[in-house]
């Protein structure tokens, strides 16, 4: 699993020669059809969606910031 969150777009040709955009999955980076029959995208499935979900739920990924905004935004919840 990569822990980076952006996906590398490349582009695909169909037999159309219609050009398709593709994502690699944050989770396990299969190339993933950036279109609409695609349901989990960026992710290439139900369960790599939910990894990551899982992810962020247990603070693995979280956005960085400073500790003074950390300190003035726990304040608040008291």
């Amino acid at each position: 699993m990569s822990n980076s969150p952006t996906a590398t777009p490349t582009t695909s040709h169909s037999a159309a020669n219609d050009a398709v955009l593709a994502v690699e999955c944050p989770t396990c980076q299969k190339s993933v059809p950036w279109t609409a029959a695609s349901r989990f995208r960026p992710f290439c499935c139900e369960r790599c969606q939910l990894i990551d979900l899982g992810e962020w739920a247990s603070e693995s990924h979280r956005i960085p910031g400073s500790q003074d905004e950390n300190d003035l935004m726990s304040d608040e919840l008291y």
